[in-house]
């Protein structure tokens, strides 16, 4: 998959549909970055979830006691 985004928005009523296109995300070689979200719209409830490819991921920063 040549054209590959570096960040992708997955979002989706919450049903099972939902979690196989960010299964697929994930066999495409994402990972997923940060948490879920969720909000009720009127047609129901609305999830998302982002991915991102692993290469792009921010440098990870560790806490240190002052």
């Amino acid at each position: 998959m040549a054209d590959r985004k570096i960040y992708r928005l997955l979002t989706g009523r919450d049903d099972a549909a939902f979690c196989v296109r960010v299964g697929d995300a994930l066999k495409d070689g994402y990972v997923l970055y940060g948490s879920p979200g969720i909000t009720h719209g009127p047609d129901g409830v609305v999830v998302s979830q982002a991915v991102v490819l692993p290469e792009f991921l921010p440098p990870r920063y560790e806490e240190t006691s002052a």
